[in-house]
């Protein structure tokens, strides 16, 4: 406390002895201008000012600097958040994906030819069909019966000189052949319009097919491009056929591919088995340096047999035979001497494990056919099943039921088209395709043979919706619905159906001509039709067209 007081007076002392007024004289520092002081201190001022200006500028630039910091940290935190959206959208279309693609798989198995609940699509008329005038129930049934039955009538008699002459034919060529060396023929097959009993046009030609064996100990082992290994896009529809030993192992034993050296042998198979010259397999009809069968050499080996049959039993008849076509090997021809003439096409075949599909070497080829890959590549044909198919069927439909008539008539009007302007990419085939998706989707009393008149306008409107998606999946290969009755093959039910219209995608300027083809058909049809008619009524005569046909 005393020093408190101490300190106190200490201080009260030292400002009165400093103060200015006791000592005026000594203490002179007082500035006598005062207004350079005022100056002096309005720069000071202006100085500090400045200094405010430049320390706020600072403290603005440092908040902008943090805004964009923080504003970069937003974006980023943004951006991660928008990474898990986008991803979870990812994996979200990713499952959508796959359930689409499970969906069409099983659309594919089950419904891709349920044609029957796609009424309000086949109700509603195509660009294709506006002002088309389809002629009535009247006008078609007298063009079936004065064009289509009146034609028609003499096939049961050419099938039936056909069948005698062709067995009689294969009977002789057997006798010609070496039983132990050749081939081994069996007896023919008729399948095709000729025998589905729809064929129009003329010239009548009878399709036979001839099965095949290789003489023993060898067998044929086959391999479609649905038996599980890739094959190609354009090699759909097609296997090859591989001539193996009988008591050859089908998965092939592994002396075939390694070397076991000379002091080793295969247990399995003899030295004798296991080499096999190049000779002998060409021998077989393999082709060269392989075991697969060569189309081109069963030709070959065929027409020389059925020349040499011919020659041996050609004193019986009093005709002649010759091969008619050189692009169709089995083309045959029989000429009279009063010069009518009969086609038919014979034509080898090797049989698909136990079934009734067939490896055919040779196949009419259509202006959409795409090239066959190589020689040793055989085309599948389902015709037995189709006939067999057509004919249970039938056996439930209305007496006299109209396919074949829509059939007939249709395949007429096409036919006729292209004579008019040129050939296109529709064919006969593609007709019938039509015609048996359309019998196992609608009901039997469909087609009774009142409803001619709209289930040939079905066909029409089924075929120019095909042409717009470009696909007409093939009648049997992937169809689970085919009737338990006909036993065909599980492994071509499971394939992947077969889009007969693939190439209308590779191939534009094919696809344009059959599309106008077929539209130019469409607005000739009345005219057409009533060309081949006797009588037509007035009230149908109108919107026909008036050029030439």
């Amino acid at each position: 406390m005393p020093v408190g007081i101490f300190r106190v007076c200490l201080l009260v002392i030292t400002a009165i002895v400093n103060h200015p007024l006791f000592f005026p004289k000594e203490n002179g520092t007082v500035p006598e201008n005062t207004e350079e002081i005022i100056q002096k201190m309005k720069e000071r001022e202006e100085s500090l000012r400045l200094e405010q200006l430049r320390l706020e500028q600072e403290i603005a630039d440092q908040e902008a600097t943090q805004k964009a910091l923080e504003k970069a940290a937003l974006v980023v935190e943004e951006s991660k958040e928008e990474k898990v959206r986008w991803d979870m959208w990812t994996a979200l279309s990713m499952v959508i994906f796959l359930l689409i693609e499970l969906w069409r798989q099983d659309f594919q198995e089950g419904n891709w030819q349920d044609i029957g609940g796609e009424e309000d699509d086949m109700a509603v008329l195509g660009k294709a069909f506006k002002g088309v005038a389809f002629p009535n129930k009247a006008v078609l049934a007298s063009f079936y019966e004065k064009r289509i039955l009146g034609t028609t009538g003499d096939m049961a008699r050419m099938r039936e000189m056909v069948e005698g002459f062709a067995d009689d034919l294969l009977e002789a060529l057997r006798s010609v052949c070496n039983r132990d060396a050749d081939m081994e023929v069996e007896d023919c097959m008729g399948v095709g319009s000729m025998y589905e009993n729809w064929r129009v046009r003329k010239p009548f030609v009878c399709d036979l097919i001839v099965p095949f064996a290789p003489p023993e100990p060898y067998c044929f082992r086959s391999q479609t491009w649905c038996s599980g290994d890739s094959f190609p896009p354009d090699e759909q529809g097609y296997g090859t056929i591989k001539v193996c030993r009988a008591d050859e192992d089908v998965t092939g034993c592994i002396c075939d591919k390694t070397k076991l050296g000379e002091d080793m042998l295969c247990l399995l198979h003899s030295q004798v088995n296991t080499t096999r010259p190049s000779s002998e397999m060409e021998d077989l009809l393999c082709f060269k340096n392989t075991q697969y069968l060569d189309a081109d050499q069963v030709m070959k080996w065929f027409q020389i047999a059925v020349t040499k049959a011919w020659n041996r039993i050609s004193h019986k008849y009093e005709f002649d035979l010759s091969f008619s076509l050189l692009d169709l090997p089995g083309a045959l021809k029989i000429k009279f001497k009063s010069g009518k003439s009969i086609a038919f096409n014979l034509t080898p075949v090797v049989q698909y494990e136990n079934s009734d599909v067939y490896f055919i070497s040779h196949f009419p080829r259509s202006s959409l056919a795409a090239d066959i890959p190589s020689s040793t590549h055989w085309f599948l044909t389902f015709a037995v099943y189709e006939r067999r198919f057509i004919h249970l069927v039938s056996k439930t439909l209305p007496a006299n039921a109209c396919h074949v008539s829509c059939l007939q008539i249709l395949s007429f009007l096409h036919g006729k088209q292209c004579s008019l302007t040129g050939p296109s990419g529709l064919t006969n085939y593609h007709l019938k395709t039509v015609m048996l998706h359309l019998l196992q989707a609608r009901p039997s009393q469909d087609w009774a043979p009142e409803k001619l008149e709209a289930r040939l306008q079905d066909m029409l409107k089924f075929l120019e919706k095909c042409l717009h998606e470009k696909k007409l999946y093939h009648f049997f290969i992937g169809n689970g619905k085919v009737p338990a009755e006909l036993s065909f093959p599980i492994i071509f039910q499971r394939a992947e159906p077969l889009n007969l219209f693939r190439p209308f995608v590779l191939r534009r300027d094919v696809y344009r001509k059959t599309v106008d083809t077929f539209n130019e058909m469409l607005r000739n049809m009345s005219a057409l039709i009533n060309e081949y008619t006797v009588h037509i009524p007035l009230a149908h005569t109108n919107g026909i067209r008036k050029e030439s046909l």
